[in-house]
């Protein structure tokens, strides 16, 4: 079979917070079909990008106190230990913000542009009264217009996957003020996705055997009356809004100053772009390699971004001259024990670096998700006990049993070299061969819990054996070494099968098992033949612990509760510690109240006038109107704060602060105690 050319990607993850254990189901189902690829002997590249883009990470820079590129740099630093520690082999890992994206965007939308597929039209678009900006779909949020779902971001139901305009939510809200959002008119660049060609070109490849059966009958669904770009109604596909306005961290749009892509449209145009950057680094032509006619292109996805990944990106690529997917798995949510959503607070959340700092083996997880993964997009359950069980009946009591029932008799009896096979021994190996294509094909065709299925009825069938022929009872019989002998390589020579059909599930456990019988790096074909009588194994070493249901139980463990806050008398807890050289900046000074008055228009102030030593008059306002009348403060010291900067009130301004003591709750303890100090404090004294 000619060797096959293959480009996989999985969904990018936004670049606003670590890994979660939803990526690391789909990375890890990806991984293990890309793996079984390699060992076909198919070209795969593999690659992944963080996705960059956007006002969320805009925001959430700012809040950091850091530049978006930073951010979002910060945030990729910390990729590599889920990556290395689940064993996912990506080839490359990019960002969104690199330049080959910058540069592959733009010239797709020009391109999509030269095919007349690009218009703009004024929109009235939400704006953020408080926060004085235009609000991306995500910070928008209210009830879904199709089904009624509250709390749904601005540009697709994550309930009933309908897709719409910020403009078609029931009560919106503004989900970074919570600010009743207003319309207001900009310019935007719209996708003619209703376009008759768009429409012509998605209802053939969505519909022609790509997708899934339940995707693609789901797909069909969103063919439907819709209001176009100029305003009039037709039947087929909306119009996609693909622009932003500044400020906007994102890709500039060609000739249209201040306008940015909508992080939707140049995030996918990230599997490219870290392709490119893949294909430079290893010195071949990136044009090249994705116009060759034989190159098969896929991505794994989550079922709740279908839409853009079925929709625009097939016809950006096609309309802009490029190859589309040959196909797009898309796989369904992962729940926790019998369904539960996760939650760090309730102890059903699933961190990955948690689980891997317990000491738990990556691949127990590899190989439990792929024990229910399948090539629908159903949703899978991660079951604590059934987790326990599957492990260590399956991988360590079915097929690592194997080996530590017949290593050690071939090292200690047989100088570790493995002896003739008899003929039932023979019938049992060429069981296990028929069904190396059974097992390829399932693998192919992403049925990995079907395949460990069958693989681990492969390891009962082993087990029968060793319990008919029991190694342990031939050792101890005279003249049975040649049985024994003939016993324990047919054990040997059945785990090296189990290993191969294995390891694109298990590859770390793979290669140690390859170290240890000598064969170096396996494949599927390697299963037809044998290691061959004399063959020397290395000195067996236990390759996989038991889960300890201590270790499941610390996994879960809820997060301790913060312990209650310390309260003083005053009923509020201590600030956070601080230093000296904290403490010395504010400088306290005495001060004498020279006057005092009310201020007109408020109920809460009083203007007073201050004698700081400095040899001018502060105008200071205080909202201590309440406990004091302005005649009984006059001629009396108090403490200032002397180095506050001024601030600027309605009435005036106010140029420092008063030291006064209250109760946090004024029901408990009501009044204002204005500082005073004993006799003979002088104005300008610093107090410290």
């Amino acid at each position: 079979m000619s060797q096959r050319r293959l480009f996989v990607t999985t969904a990018l993850p936004y670049a606003n917070g670590n890994f979660h254990i939803g990526h690391i189901m789909e990375y890890i189902q990806a991984d293990i079909w890309v793996r079984f690829q390699r060992m076909q002997g198919n070209e795969v590249n593999f690659v992944g990008a963080d996705d960059a883009h956007g006002a969320p990470i805009m925001i959430a820079a700012e809040k950091a106190g850091k530049t978006p590129q930073q951010f979002v740099a910060d945030i990729a630093a910390g990729r590599k230990p889920y990556l290395d520690g689940f064993h996912i082999s990506f080839d490359n890992w990019h960002s969104t913000d690199a330049p080959e994206n910058h540069q592959l965007a733009q010239q797709i939308y020009l391109d999509l542009k030269k095919a007349g597929l690009i218009a703009s039209k004024t929109i009235e678009q939400f704006f953020d009264p408080d926060k004085n900006m235009f609000l991306p779909d995500r910070f928008i949020k209210g009830q879904c217009p199709k089904c009624g779902a509250k709390d749904q971001y601005g540009d697709n139901c994550e309930v009933c996957g309908a897709v719409y305009a910020p403009t078609d939510l029931i009560n919106p809200y503004s989900a970074w003020s919570g600010a009743t959002p207003v319309l207001k008119s900009s310019e935007h660049f719209f996708f003619k996705l209703s376009d008759p060609r768009c429409v012509e070109f998605l209802e053939n490849w969505t519909q022609d055997g790509k997708l899934q059966p339940e995707v693609a009958n789901k797909v069909k669904e969103w063919f439907s009356v819709r209001e176009n770009a100029d305003g009039t109604i037709s039947e087929g596909l909306g119009d996609w809004d693909i622009s932003r306005d500044a400020p906007y961290f994102g890709i500039e749009i060609p000739d249209a100053p201040g306008k940015y892509f909508y992080v939707w449209l140049d995030a996918p145009v990230g599997y490219l772009a870290s392709l490119k950057n893949l294909l430079d680094k290893k010195g071949l032509n990136y044009d090249a390699y994705m116009t060759d006619p034989a190159l098969e292109q896929y991505h794994f996805i989550g079922k709740d971004i279908v839409t853009f990944h079925t929709l625009f990106w097939p016809a950006m690529l096609h309309f802009s001259g490029r190859k589309t997917p040959d196909n797009v798995f898309v796989h369904g949510f992962l729940t926790v024990n019998n369904g539960e959503k996760m939650s760090k607070s309730r102890g059903t959340g699933l961190d990955p670096l948690k689980y891997l700092s317990l000491g738990m083996n990556p691949e127990w997880l590899r190989y439990y998700l792929a024990a229910k993964l399948n090539a629908r997009n159903e949703d899978i359950d991660f079951n604590a006990e059934d987790f326990m069980a599957r492990v260590n009946s399956d991988l360590v009591g079915k097929y690592i049993n194997i080996a530590s029932r017949a290593a050690g008799f071939i090292s200690k009896r047989f100088a570790g070299q493995l002896g003739e096979v008899s003929a039932d021994g023979t019938a049992l190996l060429a069981s296990l061969r028929e069904q190396k294509d059974s097992i390829e094909q399932l693998y192919e065709s992403r049925e990995f819990a079907k395949a460990l299925r069958e693989t681990m009825l492969l390891a009962d069938r082993i087990n029968e054996y060793v319990d008919q022929n029991k190694p342990w009872v031939l050792a101890k019989q005279q003249g049975m070494d040649a049985r024994l002998h003939d016993v324990c390589t047919v054990c040997i020579e059945a785990f090296r099968l189990l290993t191969i059909y294995l390891k694109p599930v298990l590859p770390a456990l793979a290669a140690q098992v390859e170290d240890f019988l000598k064969t170096g790096s396996q494949s599927f074909q390697d299963s037809a033949a044998t290691l061959g009588s004399g063959h020397l194994i290395g000195d067996y070493t236990h390759l996989m612990q038991r889960v300890d249901v201590k270790q499941l139980d610390a996994l879960f463990e809820a997060p301790a509760a913060p312990e209650p806050e310390k309260l003083t008398p005053g009923g509020e807890a201590l600030a956070p510690t601080i230093t000296i050289d904290d403490f010395a900046k504010v400088d306290l000074r005495i001060a004498k109240i020279v006057n005092c008055e009310p201020v007109e228009g408020s109920t809460k102030l009083l203007r007073m006038t201050l004698d700081a030593g400095e040899g001018k008059m502060r105008n200071v306002f205080s909202g201590i109107a309440s406990a004091y009348k302005p005649e009984d403060l006059i001629g009396k010291h108090t403490v200032l704060v002397a180095n506050l900067a001024p601030r600027k009130m309605k009435f005036g301004i106010s140029e420092g602060m008063v030291l006064a003591a209250s109760h946090a709750d004024d029901k408990v303890q009501p009044g204002i105690y204005v500082l005073e100090p004993l006799p003979g404090a002088m104005p300008g004294m610093r107090v410290g």
